[in-house]
């Protein structure tokens, strides 16, 4: 335990100053199922995980936990300073308190204890010092089935991309068009390329096989007998020299990859007349995603790709080779008249599930002025927490200024952060419907799992692969008390509802921030005037838009 004044910040004048980036609809709650049922606007709350606040103190440590429900000390447990016992404001469970924090009485209590303390950030890494921390991976996936000149483009602003990379971020290098290229930037001298046929789907097993990092490969000349081993850095290695032949640091490949850029020419399959050309996004897609999947589990990972138009190959299609047939337009898509829709969609589904569970991100960045098909990777996109630009041109200010900013570590970064999850703990009688936002359902149940589901549901924890100081996710609740506690004196006024959010910062560093806020019951056929008096209208604004929003795409 650390005494709380070496974290605590200055005192704020500033008695609403938001330490906690959660806003709700309803400020004070209705008891039972029927009287909240009697609201139009449904509870919910708006969250801001990871929103910036000059108060917010940052502990070395890791938070005590209940060890009945896992929820965190907060200020609002109960303590019992000569038992040293703490008791949990969600379960009542009592807790002892652990032998570091034998020193622990009312003049000298924990930061997590402080009431100006309801949102706190813990340091999950800071025994290692960073010497196994996990770095960021960058790897960019570049259409070649396009003009010289807008490859050109692309191309310049890949090199001026690189240049911004940190050193110790991590690059790999996929391009595509008939064929999908992997290319080795270990090798100096000599350019080494994997490839992959561009018609059939590929595994995450079959990828890591044919690049030499599956353990259950066949041994070959060039490829030393053994199994799978652990590099360094976090990053798995196999005969060969493992994923470290592919994802190198970006100031020991900024060179080669350079070099490999210049002379990078357009797709060389030939394209007969009245034909597209034949692009095999979904492939390239899926290698990249088995490529970045080498890494060890933790390990923060960016797919870019740079995509020029529709796919015509493979799995993911959405339109034939045959230009005599038109891209599926909105009315194809509200008719269900667009054959190859519902199987491109559930092959990104597929993508995006793996993604998820290895905890990366899928980020598009499309420059034609035909479609590209957006609409059936918008799943990958938006369960990854990835990021989605349009433009007419690689060389259009909206793609080249929109791509800076991902890679922008001055004022105007992002503040992208990695790996994350949601976990929600709430007082009882309420139950968690689901969430509206870039995030995922882990299929945690529990008792807090409401019947109804909205968005992402039958949870209580999410995962989100990316999110930045400015994510914000919409958390539905629901009150499953049927009737009235019998003696109200007796029964807490309070409510409770905790949010942690860990996540991975892009230089390897792991961080849990816990926020605990607390809002009073009501009995509505006498308090009914506390319960309007307590509605906030700017946040409902929001909620119900977002409601609206995602009924609309059902």
């Amino acid at each position: 335990m650390a005494a709380a004044a070496e974290y605590l910040p200055p005192p704020t004048s500033d008695p609403d100053s938001g330490i906690d980036g959660v806003r709700m609809t309803w400020n004070s709650w209705p008891r039972t199922k029927l009287e909240s049922s009697k609201c139009v606007i449904p509870i919910a709350a708006s969250i801001a995980p990871l929103r910036p606040h000059p108060d917010l103190i940052t502990v070395p440590y890791a938070p005590l936990r209940c060890k009945t429900c896992v929820a965190a000390l907060s200020p609002f447990s109960q303590v019992d300073f000569p038992s040293k016992l703490w008791i949990c404001p969600f379960c009542l469970q009592r807790n002892h308190f652990p032998p570091h924090y034998a020193g622990i009485s009312e003049s000298n209590v924990p930061a997590e204890l402080y009431p100006q303390c309801s949102t706190i950030q813990y340091t999950l890494d800071s025994g290692n010092n960073g010497r196994d921390r996990l770095g960021s991976v960058y790897v960019f996936v570049l259409d070649t089935c396009m003009i010289e000149e807008e490859l050109g483009f692309a191309k310049s602003e890949l090199k001026r991309a690189i240049g911004l990379l940190g050193d110790d971020v991590r690059v790999g290098f996929v391009t595509f068009g008939t064929q999908v290229h992997v290319h080795e930037l270990g090798l100096e001298g000599m350019s080494k390329v994997y490839v992959f046929r561009g018609e059939k789907e590929v595994s995450k097993e079959k990828v890591m096989e044919q690049l030499g990092l599956s353990g259950g490969r066949r041994v070959g000349a060039g490829y030393p007998k053994g199994g799978v081993v652990t590099g360094q850095n976090g990053f798995v290695s196999g005969g060969g020299g493992g994923v470290d032949r592919f994802l190198l640091p970006a100031s020991e490949c900024e060179y080669t990859l350079s070099s490999l850029l210049d002379e990078l020419p357009t797709d060389q399959w030939q394209v007969p007349p009245g034909n597209r050309a034949l692009r095999c996004t979904g492939v390239a897609l899926s290698v990249a995603a088995g490529l970045v999947g080498a890494c060890l589990p933790g390990t923060g990972a960016r797919i870019i790709a740079l995509v020029g138009g529709p796919c015509t190959e493979g799995p993911g299609v959405i339109v034939s080779k045959d230009l005599s047939e038109p891209v599926r337009s909105h009315k194809d898509l509200d008719k269900d008249a667009a054959p190859y829709f519902h199987k491109a969609v559930k092959f990104y589904d597929g993508l995006s599930k793996q993604l998820v569970s290895q905890g990366h991100v899928l980020d598009l960045f499309a420059s034609a002025l035909d479609q590209v098909g957006v609409a059936e990777m918008k799943l990958s996109v938006e369960k990854t927490g990835g990021l989605v630009v349009l433009a007419e041109s690689f060389g259009h200010s909206v793609f080249k200024d929109s791509f800076k900013r991902l890679f922008d570590e001055a004022e105007q970064s992002l503040g992208l952060c990695y790996n994350g999850t949601l976990e929600i703990h709430c007082s009882k009688d309420i139950k968690i419907q689901g969430i509206l936002g870039p995030c995922t359902s882990l299929e945690k149940k529990g008792s807090a799992v409401a019947d109804v589901v909205i968005g992402q549901g039958n949870t209580t924890s999410w995962k989100m692969c990316s999110f930045d100081k400015t994510t914000c996710l919409t958390v539905y609740f629901d009150i499953s008390a049927t009737e009235r506690p019998n003696l109200p004196g007796n029964v807490n006024p309070q409510l409770y509802v905790q949010f942690l959010t860990s996540y991975q910062t892009p230089d390897g560093q792991t961080f849990l921030r816990v926020t605990t806020v607390t809002r009073r019951w009501v009995e509505s056929d006498i308090g009914s005037e506390e319960l309007v008096q307590g509605f906030d209208q700017e946040t409902a604004a929001v909620v119900m838009a977002r409601l609206c929003s995602h009924k609309m795409e059902l």
